[in-house]
């Protein structure tokens, strides 16, 4: 059974990341956890008093159940899902971080845009330190209002210079058992000739996906590496983006680009970030 991590601010996003979560999983037998974060400060904790906390997290409380309801009562129900709730007062990356450590989690889904967010934005402040500080499981990140439709093509970008163990391939692996799609492993390419290590590396991938349906491809340097993997994606019409994260990685490279610390990252569909 799968245990799937459900952050919500229940806004729209939220929900709509939800969705594409169960739609994703519709045939496998999980628990969905719908979280919910009232992070209390020590300064609001002190110029609020008792009664309002307990109301704040009262009707929190029952906006969760709400959630779980409708979820519950989706036309038709799902036999295979069940619901849970939990309730925080930890700043947001520390309840998912809690959660996935207590409950086993399997996989985080959320959406990219809070209540509040920009719609334009791709990588909120929550978004990236929940990216950047969880290490238990990988987090499935859906742009707002994305639609469920069943991944076709995985992108997989590396450079090579980095060995993966299985532990780091196993949740592409994991989500490509599902659905069966293409992987396309996608080279930046630095250099003419690739070295001993990412020789030695490209040939590792290639024994982890040998019973997938995988393909190999180039991609010429570019000064912003956000655009150069968005160019791809749109070229090969890529329904899935995956990225290991650890030190120096294409993930936090794109977080630190100038550009990308204003914009945020356009990113059209679901990105799979997976712990080192």
């Amino acid at each position: 059974m799968r245990k799937i991590l459900l952050p919500t601010d229940f806004s729209d996003n939220a929900w709509s990341a939800s969705l594409y979560a169960l739609n994703f999983f519709e045939q496998e037998i999980c628990t969905f956890y719908f979280l919910n974060s009232v992070a209390l400060t020590r300064n609001m904790l002190s110029n609020l008093s008792d009664r309002l906390i307990k109301e704040m997290s009262a009707v929190a409380t029952q906006e969760l159940l709400d959630l779980k309801e409708l979820a519950e009562t989706s036309d038709p129900p799902n036999p295979k899902h069940t619901f849970e709730t939990i309730l925080s007062t930890q700043d947001l990356y520390k309840a998912v971080g809690h959660a996935c450590e207590t409950h086993d989690i399997d996989l985080v889904v959320m959406g990219t845009k809070g209540a509040t967010g920009a719609k334009e934005f791709f990588f909120g402040s929550k978004t990236v330190n929940v990216i950047m500080s969880i290490k238990a499981c990988p987090v499935l990140l859906i742009p707002e209002e994305f639609d469920f439709v069943p991944p076709k093509q995985i992108a997989f970008p590396t450079d090579y210079n980095r060995f993966y163990n299985l532990k780091e391939v196993k949740p592409l692996k994991s989500l490509a058992d599902l659905y069966q799609p293409k992987i396309r492993i996608v080279h930046i390419t630095e250099e003419k000739e690739l070295s001993n290590v990412q020789s030695f590396n490209l040939r590792m991938l290639k024994i982890y996906f040998k019973n997938y349906d995988f393909s190999l491809h180039c991609m010429p340097k570019y000064a912003e590496k956000a655009k150069e993997i968005n160019d791809f994606i749109e070229e090969l019409d890529i329904d899935v983006l995956a990225m290991v994260k650890y030190k120096h990685s294409f993930i936090e490279k794109i977080i630190n680009e100038p550009v990308i610390k204003e914009l945020g990252f356009h990113c059209k569909i679901p990105f799979l970030v997976i712990p080192e």
